[in-house]
């Protein structure tokens, strides 16, 4: 069963993650167990299944009804299509191909037969100054088909006359109170002066088309569930972009994003869920609330936000936001994908716990580049830029930018905080922590690069209980004040490096054996005074030279040098392993 709720998923993998602290501290062992098929289609198998059908998609065109649109004329020569001045209500399930241009009009869908209706548009213009272009009052399913190389355009008015007072339906340009399907190789274009563009009372499924619409609060609403399985789709909306938002149902309330191209601009959240989001493939862009640099009042405005569950398997994403890029209230997980992030917040954001098990992401600019209360990183190629913490495990519900969310319901522990890294490849550069947990860290492998801050309050590694690291490649570096290393009960070798003063960005470090064999040759992008290294190569009672400056005839990636050889600089120390943590002054 699925739970809606923050606490009771937390505190399920809080005990399991706790419980394996104490006895092993095998915390990515245990999280990439739970979490080995977190993906779209398992998660979306705890939602209601949708009403698409292939069916729904094919029909003999000799059944075809048509419709005419005159300007301020209607004509049809079907029973089912019952005509009143400039309003034309389909009153029976069959296929109605509409066609022309109609001023101040309405379609309507009223009917109580079991089969589907499809309306075809065939180059349809329709305007409303009161109330909707088409509005389906009653059908089992209504199907709007956009003809082969048609152009479609709807369009309504900025304030609606609605029959009875007390009235607020229908409330968009294309208004449904029950299932709607939208298909079809042509294109539709809507103009929403009013409120929604597009909205289904019930679920909404678009299996393909070109659609763009403009809206003064959101664009494309489904109330049960938001399914795309593919379109070429661009939003302007003044509120969310895509939405579902059913909140009396844990298997509804869901978007799913099976594949597609999307454009949206939105001035709340681009995508948004009550219950879950999920990607399974796609190229999407996505503005909120005018970008990371905005000075709109809406500062709450998320690129993709879920209530439980953010799942993305694949998809080409560019996310510029002036809130979190990538939100989840409970638990996130990214298996694949390549993301372009800009945030005026956190980059990547989840309540409860955050995976990655794959992709290429880039935040360029955040607050703070990735956090959650869980964080477990199992592969990926992670490139982090943040003006406070890089990678950070904090609690509480995310309210405003910060690590420590205050005014959460719940009280929480150090215990209750991990970062477990288990592969992948990261680049941070912090100007706050460079990885934070408020908690643990356990690392069992992959290639950790920090640059983390220049002021003396933070440092680039910082935990509170302890850091375990079992295998892997970690160089961090940083201020001195603050700095810490891996703890003495870990597994793998490593050294804490405090230099007497500054060194510029830009000069070589370089660490290599009495034989002359390099180890370690980096060169950081910021000001530091402390170096954390943790490597494989490094072996107990070995003896070793520590450098700075000199210059290197290697090939450099993201400051780590591979391949040729060093020209001496300065030598700072010679030192020998004698523990699993040697402090070199």
């Amino acid at each position: 069963m699925k739970t809606k709720g923050f606490l009771p998923t937390t505190l399920t993998v809080i005990a399991i993650l706790a419980a394996c602290q104490k006895e092993d501290f095998s915390i990515g062992k245990v999280v990439d167990s739970v979490y080995t098929d977190y993906t779209v289609a398992s998660v979306l198998a705890g939602n209601y299944a949708g009403h698409g059908d292939a069916s729904d998609y094919t029909w003999d065109a000799s059944s075809e009804i048509s419709i005419e649109l005159n300007g301020n004329a209607i004509a049809s020569n079907s029973p089912h299509v019952v005509i009143d001045g400039t309003k034309a209500t389909v009153t029976a399930a069959g296929n109605y191909k509409v066609t022309g241009t109609l001023d101040n009009g309405q379609l309507i869908v009223e009917t109580a037969d079991e089969g589907p209706v499809r309306l075809i548009l065939n180059g349809v213009n329709i305007t409303n100054a009161t109330s909707s272009a088409i509005f389906i009052a009653n059908a089992e399913k209504t199907v709007v088909v956009l003809n082969d190389g048609s152009e479609n355009f709807l369009t309504d008015g900025s304030s609606y006359v609605f029959e009875n007072a007390g009235d607020d339906e229908p409330d968009a340009t294309l208004f449904s109170k029950d299932n709607l399907s939208i298909t079809g190789k042509g294109a539709l274009v809507i103009d929403a002066n009013y409120r929604d563009a597009i909205t289904s009372k019930d679920g909404l499924v678009i299996n393909n088309g070109n659609i763009s619409v403009q809206a003064k609060d959101d664009g494309i609403r489904g109330k049960d569930y938001l399914i795309i399985e593919d379109g070429d789709i661009t939003v302007d909306a003044g509120g969310d972009g895509l939405k579902s938002n059913n909140d009396e149902d844990a298997s509804r309330g869901y978007v799913y994003i099976k594949n597609g191209s999307f454009d949206i601009n939105a001035g709340a959240d681009a995508i948004q869920a009550v219950t879950d989001v999920l990607v399974g493939s796609g190229t999407l862009g996505l503005v909120a609330g005018g970008g990371s640099s905005s000075s709109l009042s809406n500062n709450t405005a998320k690129g993709l936000k879920a209530g439980v569950h953010l799942v993305i398997d694949g998809g080409t994403f560019s996310i510029n936001t002036a809130d979190d890029a990538m939100h989840s209230n409970n638990n996130l997980c990214i298996n694949g994908g390549s993301f372009n992030i800009s945030s005026g917040d956190d980059g990547i954001h989840a309540d409860s716990t955050l995976i990655v098990n794959g992709g290429e992401i880039v935040v360029s600019k955040s607050y703070e580049g990735m956090e959650s209360m869980v964080a477990v990183i199992n592969n990926g190629n992670i490139n982090l830029t943040s003006s406070d913490d890089g990678l950070n495990a904090a609690g509480g519900r995310d309210g405003s930018a910060g690590g420590n969310f205050p005014g959460g319901p719940f009280e929480y522990s150090s215990e209750d905080f991990f970062i477990s890294i288990n592969g992948g490849y990261i680049v941070i550069k912090a100007a706050g922590d460079g990885i934070d947990a408020n908690g643990s860290i356990a690392m069992t492998g992959g290639t950790v690069l920090v640059n983390g801050p220049t002021a003396q309050d933070n440092g680039a590694i910082d935990y509170d209980i302890d850091f375990e690291i079992s295998g892997g490649l970690l160089v961090a570096v940083g201020s001195a004040n603050m700095a810490q290393a891996p703890e003495s009960s870990s597994d793998q070798y490593s050294i804490l490096a405090r230099f007497n003063s500054t060194i510029t960005a830009g000069k070589l470090v370089h660490i290599e054996t009495s034989a002359g064999e390099d180890i370690l040759t980096f060169q950081p992008s910021k000001n530091f005074q402390s170096l954390v290294f943790s490597s494989p190569d490094l072996q107990k009672g070995a003896g070793y030279s520590l450098y700075t400056g000199g210059d290197h005839s290697g090939t450099a990636t993201d400051g780590l040098y591979e391949g040729g050889s060093y020209t001496p600089g300065v030598k700072f120390a010679d030192f020998t392993v004698t523990g699993k943590v040697t402090v070199v002054r």
